[in-house]
C-alpha cells in the first residue's frame, strides 16, 4: 500500500526536487561552466557595447566575463577559434578574417546593436563649402588627385597625406586598397596612426586651426558631434551599405541559448549612442562608467532585451 509521508517530508522531498532541477538547469548554462570572454576593441562605441552587453551577462544572468585586448583583425581570428565568444560591434562582411570564418561555419552575426553606422573619407566643411572655401569643386574620393597639394604631407612634401586607421584595424587594409584602386598612392602617403585618440587629435588639432586634413572616419562615434566634417562620395555602385550585429562563435552561439536571446536583442539608437559617447568624453569617463550610466539613465533599453523578470531583477538592483 502507499506509504504516506509526513507532511513535513513531503516538504522537504518537494525543496529537494525543486533544488535537483535548479541545478540541472544551471549545469546547461554556459555561464555555470565557464566564462564568456568578449573582443576588447579599442574604439569608443566598441568599448561602450563591450560593457552593456558585459554587465547584463554578469549582473542579469551571473556570468563571468572577461576582455581580451587586441586589434580587430586578430580578435577576430579568436572569435573564429573560440578562443572569444563575443565581438560586441562587428561590422558584417568587411573583414576577410570574419569573412572566412563565417564561410567555414565558425562564427554567427546576431541582432543589430547599431543601426544607421557609416564610413568613409571626409574633410572639413570649411573647405568645399562657404566663403574662403580653398575646394569648393571637391566632391568625390576621385577627385583628390588634383588636390595633393592642398593637403600637402609636411614630412613628404611632394605629396598629400591621407589620415588611415591605426594599424592592425579591418579599415586600414580597405583604405590602403582603396588608395591603390583610385590611383592616389603615389600622390598621398597612407600615414597611420599610432591609435585611434591619435587619429582624433590629429582631426581636431587641424579644424581649430581651419587648417586642411583628409581622413577616414565612421559614426557612430563622438568626434563627428565635435567638428563638422563633409564625406566624399565613392564611386557609383561603390557605397557601403553597412550592417552591424554582435559576432559570437558558434560553440557559444550553439551551447548558450538564452544569452544568445538577449544579445540579439541588444540596440543602442545611434543618437543615443552618439550622444552618450560624446558625453562620455566630455566628462573623460571610462568605458564601463558610461555604460552603467546609459543603463541606468535608460531602463526601457535594457529591459526590451531582458525578458527574464529574475534578471531584470538582478541588473536592477545591480544598478
Amino acid at each position: 500500500m502507499p506509504i504516506a509521508f509526513p507532511r513535513r517530508s513531503l516538504l522537504a522531498a518537494g525543496l529537494s526536487l525543486g533544488l535537483l532541477a535548479a541545478g540541472t538547469a544551471q549545469a546547461d548554462s554556459w555561464c555555470a561552466s565557464q566564462p564568456v570572454k568578449f573582443a576588447g576593441v579599442n574604439w569608443e562605441s566598441g568599448m561602450l557595447l563591450t560593457e552593456l552587453m558585459g554587465f547584463v551577462l554578469q549582473h542579469g544572468y551571473d556570468c563571468t566575463v572577461d576582455s581580451i585586448p587586441g586589434n580587430s583583425i586578430t580578435l577576430e581570428q579568436a572569435l573564429g577559434n573560440n578562443d572569444i565568444q563575443v565581438f560586441a560591434e562587428e561590422w558584417i562582411g568587411r573583414s576577410e578574417a570574419w569573412n572566412k570564418a563565417a564561410a567555414a561555419g565558425k562564427v554567427v552575426g546576431v541582432g543589430a546593436p547599431i543601426e544607421g553606422a557609416t564610413e568613409g573619407w571626409y574633410v572639413p566643411r570649411y573647405l568645399v563649402e562657404g566663403e574662403g572655401a580653398k575646394a569648393p569643386d571637391l566632391k568625390s574620393i576621385a577627385d583628390l588627385g588634383q588636390y595633393a597639394e592642398l593637403f600637402r604631407d609636411p614630412e613628404e612634401p611632394g605629396k598629400g597625406r591621407f589620415y588611415n586607421c591605426p594599424a592592425g584595424w579591418t579599415c586600414e587594409l580597405e583604405n590602403t586598397q582603396m588608395l591603390q584602386s583610385y590611383g592616389l598612392s603615389d600622390k598621398y602617403t597612407n600615414f597611420r596612426p599610432g591609435t585611434g585618440p591619435a587619429l582624433d587629435a590629429a582631426i581636431v588639432s587641424a579644424t581649430r586651426r581651419k587648417q586642411p586634413i583628409l581622413t577616414y572616419y565612421w559614426s557612430p562615434t563622438p568626434l563627428l558631434g565635435r567638428v563638422d566634417m563633409v564625406q566624399l562620395k565613392p564611386r557609383a555602385g561603390e557605397e557601403k551599405r553597412i550592417q552591424v550585429q554582435a559576432g559570437l562563435s558558434k560553440p557559444f552561439h550553439d551551447g548558450a541559448p538564452e544569452l544568445v536571446a538577449v544579445l540579439s536583442r541588444v540596440n543602442v539608437p545611434i543618437e543615443l549612442l552618439n550622444r552618450t559617447l560624446a558625453e562620455q568624453a566630455e566628462a573623460k569617463q571610462d568605458a564601463p562608467t558610461a555604460a552603467k550610466a546609459l543603463l541606468k539613465a535608460h531602463p526601457e533599453l535594457w529591459q526590451a532585451w531582458v525578458t527574464d523578470a529574475a534578471a531584470r531583477s538582478k541588473i536592477q538592483a545591480a544598478l
